[in-house]
């Protein structure tokens, strides 16, 4: 155990601090300070010693130059029990720093307010990272804190052990201060190359603020937790839970595919999800009607699902809602009523974002492959009705033609093979992740089927309908499957070796066709 007689305070969130300077006083500790901490710690009659008559220097250059000195670095760094360390610190009067309370320049809410450039480059702390990394170096005589959170840690140590820290606890503050800056660094550099125009520079850094570990990841057998970054995007990592249990992975897993899918659409959309892939979409004239419509095309899956609104929530919706065991409920809003309906579900969780995130907005997806990561730009590619080039005889009607951008759009977050058949502004039939193109047709209206004879209807939903496929048909036979199923219009991106083939196909059967040229593979 290491007792604490010195420590140096140097503080942009100056949460806790006066408390926990307080209680250092009471202990006997002296008292060092940048000057602004300096000021605050005074303002509350606390001695303090500032950094500039411990160094007979003062902070010069706007501030940037203030802790770099070696009677600050040589406190800090210096071996304790080490003889000849120790002469050293003593032949220059050097006094050792026991303590050391630093949390740096407030980098990422900057970057995240919008500031401009040289505004950015100012909030790059240098100092704080280095007595940082020194402290955390010489852990075993030097006790370093970089979160108000642990400053209770500190204080209990210290009761429990007549002013000193005790080696376990160095350690792991240790680990936390290595962690922040290296957090710290990676904020600092993924802005940097976005400024410079790198999508992918040299060395490539994640960072990330742990904010709640879960019960179990996938499965019992696997642990997890969700991190926060400094992506502004508003979604699941951001939300307010009202109420319910706590999230599991899944949970977060399958609301965030359920949110980001219903954020595409301007007017009243619905989302239902399972297992990461949408068992229901619709658009509706309000939130009631979108999740009505949305309902209809696969209730039995349904069961136990996600919920993703893009308005807030009525009363009226809420209750309709409530009649279905649901894990999760998303929207931006919900008044009172629907909280109120929604509490006396005492598991279902309640998530509020008071917002959408943008599906235009660039950003990258990371997966763990064995020895890296796959990175890549984020699927924000959109389809409009001036991409799409029609290939067929018979052309789509003004109809036809909404609900095919609609199928479309829905496909970019159904797993490959993505087959989805759209009515009427709704899904009635979706075919997910099968190995083959021409499965995923059948497995879709097969679902509407099944979701028509729950409506007391012979007639599959599928009938009718427009259907999109995430990717072209490599040959007619998958198109001739989503014909069988009553499909009169198709959209898919083309660029099969085999399209003359497909487009003529589509004719035999009277199909109107669009090409979009971007495909949506989601795997």
């Amino acid at each position: 155990m290491t007792a604490i007689r010195r420590a140096l305070f140097s503080l942009s969130d100056k949460t806790g601090l006066l408390e926990f300077a307080k209680f250092l006083h009471q202990s006997g500790v002296e008292l060092i300070s940048t000057g602004g901490t300096a000021k605050a710690l005074k303002s509350e009659g606390l001695p303090v010693k500032e950094v500039a008559e411990v160094t007979g220097f003062p902070e010069m250059l706007d501030g940037r130059v203030k802790t770099l000195h070696p009677t600050i670095h040589g406190g800090i760094l210096g071996v304790r029990g080490n003889a000849e360390h120790e002469k050293t610190m003593a032949d220059h009067k050097i006094g050792p720093i026991d303590l050391i309370v630093v949390n740096l320049y407030p980098f990422e809410q900057t970057v995240a307010a919008g500031a401009d450039f040289a505004t950015c480059i100012e909030n790059i702390d240098i100092g704080g990272p280095a007595m940082i990394r020194s402290a955390a170096k010489n852990h075993a005589g030097v006790t370093v804190v970089v979160d108000p959170v642990d400053y209770g840690v500190v204080i209990a140590d210290m009761k429990i052990n007549g002013g000193a820290v005790t080696d376990i606890t160095r350690k792991q503050l240790a680990a936390r201060a290595y962690a922040r800056t290296a957090a710290y660094d990676a904020a600092i550099s993924t802005w940097f190359a976005a400024q410079l125009g790198e999508e992918f520079p040299r060395w490539l850094s994640f960072g990330g603020t742990l904010k709640q570990t879960l019960r179990y990841g996938e499965n019992p057998h696997q642990s997890a937790a969700l991190y926060v970054t400094g992506d502004t995007r508003v979604g699941v990592a951001s939300a307010l839970q009202v109420q319910g249990k706590e999230l599991s992975y899944n949970n977060i897993n399958d609301t965030d595919a359920a949110y980001e899918l219903v954020a595409e659409f301007e007017g009243p959309a619905c989302a239902i999800i399972k297992h990461a892939n949408p068992c229901g979409v619709a658009l509706g004239t309000d939130c009631l009607d979108a999740y009505t419509k949305a309902l209809v095309c696969d209730p039995v899956s349904a069961f136990g699902g996600i919920i993703a609104l893009n308005r807030p929530i009525d009363g009226r919706t809420a209750a309709k809602i409530t009649e279905l065991f649901t894990e999760v409920v998303i929207a931006p809003g919900a008044d009172d009523e629907a909280k109120a309906l929604f509490a006396k579900k005492k598991n279902l969780r309640l998530l509020i974002t008071n917002g959408l995130p943008d599906p235009a907005a660039p950003g990258r997806t990371v997966r763990n492959v064995a020895g890296g990561y796959l990175v890549q730009g984020r699927d924000n590619g959109r389809v409009t009705k001036a991409d799409l080039k029609v290939v067929t005889k018979v052309k789509p009607t003004p109809q036809q033609m909404d609900d095919l951008l609609l199928a479309f759009t829905i496909c970019k977050h159904v797993k490959s093979n993505a087959i989805v058949y759209v009515k009427d502004g709704a899904t009635v039939g979706v075919g997910a992740g099968q190995m083959s193109r021409i499965d995923s047709a059948r497995v879709a209206h097969s679902k509407s089927k099944d979701a028509a004879q729950a409506l007391g209807q012979s007639e599959a939903l599928t009938v009718g309908s427009v259907v999109a496929s995430d990717a072209f048909f490599p040959f007619p036979d998958g198109l001739l499957v989503t014909a069988s199923a009553g499909a009169v219009a198709v959209i898919q991106p083309g660029g099969s070796v085999k399209d003359d083939e497909v487009i003529k196909a589509a004719d035999e059967k009277c199909l109107a066709m669009v090409f979009t040229g971007m495909r949506h593979f989601r795997h």
